[in-house]
């Protein structure tokens, strides 16, 4: 995926179905949970489109919220690497021409495959292909596998592409890896499976004011309870409006000042202004340190400095890199 694509045309967002008339009924579908749409994803997305211009036909992404397994093990917190709104602005950067987002709850699950693909891939979309990973299952109890969909797709008269392992150096590529990368602070690793810096984005709140006590005033983003990106300092480039700006920043407790919460707090370099209820990306590009205890304040201010330091020289060697998305 191209560093800060763009979308050329308008993407369309169909939730439930493609009724009538409706710019992606009769697309070729890229069928799959995309969390992250990583470079594996990417494959199956660039297979959807190749198909989708041999046919003259739109192409989508076909995928589920909330994430299946978050609905069969709720009692299992996921790790989500984009939540809804980044999923579809990633999937608007690929050259799709739009997304259908089933909502994907008890009625979904019970269907068998034979009634995954008549009711939704044929009744209600109507497609002209289907793409999918070599490893997607679907339908009540994972019935429906690759050739289950090929055989059904020859009977309905749709194509079918399977697309198979994406690897990279011998290392697949999936969602689960690039978690654990996260998991342990591994940004760099996360963006080179990802195919670009991996992102968060949301609302700027208030904190408790003390980076600005420190001469260091923050941007404090209360990221979702799942999150699991290992606590520390990292530099990071920030989107406010369209406009970017390097930064450092602290995901964690402050153990020095803990009071229970986590909180991400950005530091951007040469900007000045409040940014109190924006929403905002902040872009992971490099890990700098584990969070640490001082013995004074001062302590902490040249730690500080140091870490600013470090992320803008990080920062200086990869002028471009950013997830490739629109403000939002």
């Amino acid at each position: 995926m191209a560093e800060n694509a763009k979308p050329t045309h308008a993407f369309a967002v169909a939730h439930g179905e493609a009724p009538p008339g409706h710019a992606l009924r009769g697309a070729v579908v890229a069928i799959g949970n995309f969390d992250g749409v990583h470079r594996g994803h990417q494959a199956v997305i660039a297979t959807a489109r190749e198909r989708a211009a041999t046919l003259s036909r739109p192409a989508a992404a076909l995928t589920f919220e909330p994430h299946p397994r978050s609905f069969f093990r709720p009692q299992e917190p996921l790790f989500r690497l984009t939540d809804a709104r980044n999923k579809l602005r990633l999937l608007a950067s690929t050259g799709l021409d739009g997304a259908i987002v089933l909502r994907f709850d008890a009625a979904l699950a019970a269907l068998s495959a034979d009634e995954f693909v008549e009711r939704i891939l044929v009744g209600r979309l109507g497609v002209s292909g289907a793409t999918i990973g070599f490893d997607f299952h679907f339908g009540a109890n994972r019935t429906g596998s690759p050739d289950f969909l090929a055989a059904a797709g020859a009977r309905h008269g749709f194509a079918v592409d399977i697309v198979p392992r994406f690897e990279d150096n011998g290392h697949r590529i999936s969602s689960g890896p690039i978690r654990a990368a996260l998991t342990n602070g591994q940004v760099v690793d996360a963006a080179e499976m990802l195919g670009f810096p991996w992102f968060v984005s949301g609302e700027v709140v208030h904190g408790d004011k003390r980076g600005r006590e420190l001469g260091y005033p923050t941007a404090n983003l209360r990221l979702d309870p799942t999150c699991a990106l290992r606590h520390g300092i990292y530099a990071v480039r920030v989107d406010v409006g369209g406009r970017r700006y390097d930064g450092v920043a602290n995901f964690g407790r402050r153990p020095m000042f803990d009071v229970g919460t986590v909180l991400l707090e950005v530091f951007l370099f040469d900007f000045s202004g409040d940014l109190y209820g924006q929403r905002i990306d902040v872009a992971f590009i490099d890990w700098i340190r584990p969070e640490m205890t001082f013995e004074t304040v001062d302590g902490l201010v040249r730690r500080i400095d140091e870490d600013s330091r470090i992320a803008r020289a990080a920062l200086a060697k990869v002028p471009n890199a950013f997830p490739p998305v629109t403000p939002d």
